[in-house]
């Protein structure tokens, strides 16, 4: 810790600034002769220790005889010096003086026993003689005088029941009643001398804020006797925690460079804090010289810390139950004994205008109740500097917690909708309801409002009363927010003149839900669809779900698409409410919000239809490595098996060199895209040269049984314009080559609403059939999605999930390599020959794309 270096100091006097004066000279500590000794001499003191104004001049050594070498006898000062070692005197160590001639001086107020300066006990001066102050009705008022006396920026707690010890000697005053403007604390009122009571303590604060509002403004640190200013430079985060908790605030909202808060005076602060961000003040916090940088006033640090009082659960930040924070933790303020003054201080300290009204009951809180008979002059900066009981003292209950109505309370509600989230927009502005008009409105103030609603984003802004006219005031301000706000309270305003009538009343639809989840599935990416409206989690009607919404979903989740939509069975029933909203979805867009709602309902579905979703997204997790964003394949040219191989390849698709080229590679495309086998391959000039990157890819070396390209070794990138360059194109077999058993259509995946997921089912003998699950495995479910050009399997088995089939069980102990195009290459039993039942048939999910 920095500790100030004076040259002159007090000594015996039972704390800083009081006892026998001594000065320091030649690096030693002498005593002053008290010949001419006088107030302006004991002025030049009390002003260079930081002690206010002399109280009384003592000599023939009061404090007690001093030791050692009398330094200054003969002092005359004018009273104007910044240190005592500038007044004229007889010379340094020239005296015709004893140690039993040393001058004194005291204050009226000193501050003992604590672990810091500007803390401890509360100590007075009276007929010569130090003693206590009783803590009864000691408050943030009277504490306020005592900072300021001694000089100690603002109060910041107040402590009684002998907090930092008990003293000795007399408790000169009790009950006092200052009003906090006096400038001594002997100027307040109280009742006198008491024999016994607990002694009052006090933390005043080592830094301030200037030039802002109340927790807000240009860092100052009280050095010595003298506040400076903080650069910038020397000022971060850490801090920033530490100044805001010293003085009672919330935490650190920002930290403003280059005199935000205006150019301080007097010296710029040569240390640097270096706090850890956990001490309870800055004199805690290690410091260092500060790099000498030039730093002038033009880089006065400011600090925004979050207000210390609140106003909570009355609809917006200007209409609530009345909070403070105190030692770390939010309470409550007891209505009784509170004065309108008081009102009127909460109000204005934040911003919201004048009072209204103030009432107990409506919405009591919890925890702590810190104040009570709250008493205001009106001047506070904020009203934890009001005087009260004490902090913790009352005799309440929650249900008279004081709450408050400012004239800046702005609350949206939207009325006449079909749903909570939808209806005409209505402002309730103080204690007056008023509809908006549909000219004053536009989309960044409909973001505001749904988010204070809770209600999600908005999907359309009506006018001319489509939710039909209101009653009553039609509202005289125009919201101009920026869309960003958390409520509207924190938008501007201005006055509208135009003529608005109830034709004229905005209407609003809100999304409603505000998150979603899957829940119930094997992963993050599968479950029961369930979303959030109003606090409430609920799930959603089948019904009124399909695969675009459930792919709009997917893509929401970072869950890639749907492959599959089910009911409760598989992933079980919810609980609470069942949405049975109509998302009319395109399935292009980013999130559920941006899709049309054509109806909406919360009744009209069982839990037994809540709708179940698996997404592709686990791909991410269960293919190899890059087989979804390296490696995947197509054909251009406009024929399914035949055309211009691309290759998705750092993220781009990109054309292939053909000198890069042979069987093995293009038998792996072939198979990979379901084609069955390579005819032949050539080159191709580029048929639209700007459609994609002029970088062509090049390297790829199959073996020719990989079913995937992303399983060959990796490629290259040909880091010139490879457009005038060979390029390959492929022709596979296709449907046409192979016979009925390896067409696509003689195997499907049903129950599940697409064509990648579901009950795996074969054409057999005329009909179709299961098949059974003995010995089947991710190699087998592979071969399926790849016959079905539905990319990758995503489970090896997913059993009972898209529900028992019926009709005959074909195939039994499928057995494939994973390489197959089909899943008639594979090994198998059929016939009808097994000992399965419908229970056991075979389901598979598939990524729902080539990969």
């Amino acid at each position: 810790v920095s500790i100030p270096l004076y040259s002159v100091r007090l000594m015996d006097g039972g704390g800083r600034c009081s006892g026998t004066v001594e000065v320091l000279h030649r690096g030693q500590w002498g005593t002053v002769c008290d010949d001419d000794w006088d107030m302006r001499d004991a002025a030049v003191v009390c002003r260079e220790l930081g002690c206010g104004e002399p109280v009384d001049v003592l000599g023939n050594s009061h404090f007690g005889p001093g030791s050692g070498t009398i330094w200054m006898d003969d002092v005359d000062c004018t009273g104007s010096e910044s240190t005592l070692k500038n007044c004229t005197s007889a010379g340094w160590g020239k005296h015709d003086c004893n140690q039993t001639k040393n001058a004194g001086k005291c204050m009226h107020s000193e501050l003992v026993n604590g672990s810091r300066p500007c803390t401890g006990r509360v100590e007075v001066l009276h007929r010569g003689q130090w003693g206590t102050v009783c803590d009864d009705d000691w408050d943030m008022r009277d504490a306020a005088v005592v900072c300021r006396e001694l000089g100690c920026g603002e109060a910041v707690d107040v402590l009684g029941k002998a907090h930092f010890g008990p003293g000795s000697g007399p408790i000169w005053m009790n009950e006092v009643a200052c009003s906090g403007s006096e400038s001594t604390l002997k100027n307040c009122g109280s009742s006198g001398r008491v024999s016994d009571c607990h002694h009052a303590g006090v933390i005043c604060s080592g830094v301030r804020l200037v030039g802002g509002p109340h927790c807000s403004g240009r860092v100052e640190v009280l050095h010595g006797k003298a506040w400076t200013t903080v650069c910038d430079a020397d000022f971060d985060q850490k801090d920033a925690e530490v100044v805001c908790r010293e003085l009672g605030c919330g935490p650190p909202v920002e930290v403003l460079g280059a005199a935000a808060f205006g150019r301080g005076e007097g010296q710029v602060w040569t240390e640097e804090l270096q706090c850890r961000g956990n001490e309870s003040d800055i004199f805690s916090c290690p410091t260092i010289s500060a790099v000498k940088h030039d730093c002038s006033h033009d880089s006065d640090v400011g600090l925004v810390c979050a207000g210390s009082v609140r106003l909570v659960d009355g609809g917006s930040r200007c209409a609530g139950r009345v909070e403070v924070l105190h030692r770390g933790q939010w309470g409550a303020v007891c209505v009784f004994g509170i004065s309108t003054i008081a009102a009127v201080v909460v109000c204005r300290e934040l911003g919201c205008g004048e009072f209204l009204s103030i009432n107990a009951g409506y919405i009591p809180g919890s925890g702590p109740i810190w104040m009570s008979h709250v008493d205001c002059s009106g001047t506070e900066s904020t009203v934890k500097h009001c005087g009260s009981l004490g902090w913790g003292e009352h005799s309440c209950l929650h249900y008279y917690d004081a709450e408050l109505i400012c004239s800046g309370h702005k609350m949206p509600r939207l009325t006449d909708g079909p749903h909570l989230c939808s209806g005409r927009v209505e402002v309730l502005h103080g204690n007056t309801l008023a509809t908006v008009c549909d000219a004053d409105f536009d989309q960044q103030d409909a973001e505001v409002v749904c988010r204070e609603l809770g209600c999600g984003h908005p999907m359309k802004v009506l006018g001319a009363a489509a939710f039909g006219r209101g009653e009553g005031q039609v509202w005289t301000e125009e919201l101009q927010c920026r869309g960003n706000e958390s409520e509207i309270s924190l938008c501007p305003t201005s006055s509208v003149k135009q003529n608005c009538s109830h034709y004229n009343d905005v209407g609003l639809i809100c999304s409603g839900h505000t998150a979603v989840r899957l829940l119930n599935g094997w992963d993050y990416c599968s479950g029961r669809v369930e979303l959030l409206y109003l606090s409430d989690w609920g799930s959603v009607c089948g019904a009124s779900w399909d695969m675009k919404a459930a792919s709009v979903l997917c893509g929401q989740l970072k869950c890639g698409s749907a492959v599959a939509l089910l009911a409760a069975d598989w992933f079980g029933e919810g609980s609470g409410h069942i949405w049975a909203d109509v998302f009319d979805c395109h399935g292009n867009e980013t999130h559920l919000s941006e899709c049309p709602i054509s109806s909406w309902s919360r009744a009209a579905c069982s839990h037994k239809q809540a709708a179940g979703v698996i997404c592709n997204g686990e791909l991410f997790h269960s293919c190899s490595s890059q087989a979804f964003h390296e490696g995947q394949v197509r054909l251009s040219g406009g024929r399914e098996c035949e055309g211009q191989v691309e290759v998705y390849f750092s993220q781009d698709w990109r054309r292939v060199l053909l000198d890069s080229w042979s069987v093995p590679e293009a038998s792996v495309v072939c198979r990979q895209l379901g084609c069955g086998s390579v005819l032949n391959f050539s080159s191709s000039s580029p048929s639209s040269p700007d459609q994609h990157s002029h970088i062509c890819v090049t390297g790829f070396n199959c073996s020719g049984s990989e079913a995937h390209l992303g399983n060959c070794s990796s490629a290259n990138l040909l880091n010139l314009s490879c457009s005038s360059m060979e390029q390959l194109s492929i022709t596979c077999s296709g449907m046409c080559y192979i016979n009925l058993k390896t067409a696509h259509s003689s195997i499907r995946l049903v129950g599940s609403g697409g064509d990648c997921a579901g009950r795996l089912e074969v054409f057999l003998s005329g009909s179709w059939g299961t098949v059974c699950d003995d010995s089947w495995d991710i190699e087998d479910a592979q071969v399926v999605c790849r016959q079905l050009q539905c990319g990758v399997a995503l489970s090896a088995h997913v059993p009972a999930w898209f529900g028992p089939g019926t009709g005959p069980i074909w195939l039994n102990e499928v057995q494939c390599e994973g390489n197959e195009t089909s899943l008639w290459n594979c090994r198998y039993q059929s016939g009808g020959k097994h000992d399965c039942r419908h229970k056991e048939d075979v389901g598979v999910v598939c990524s729902g794309g080539v990969c």
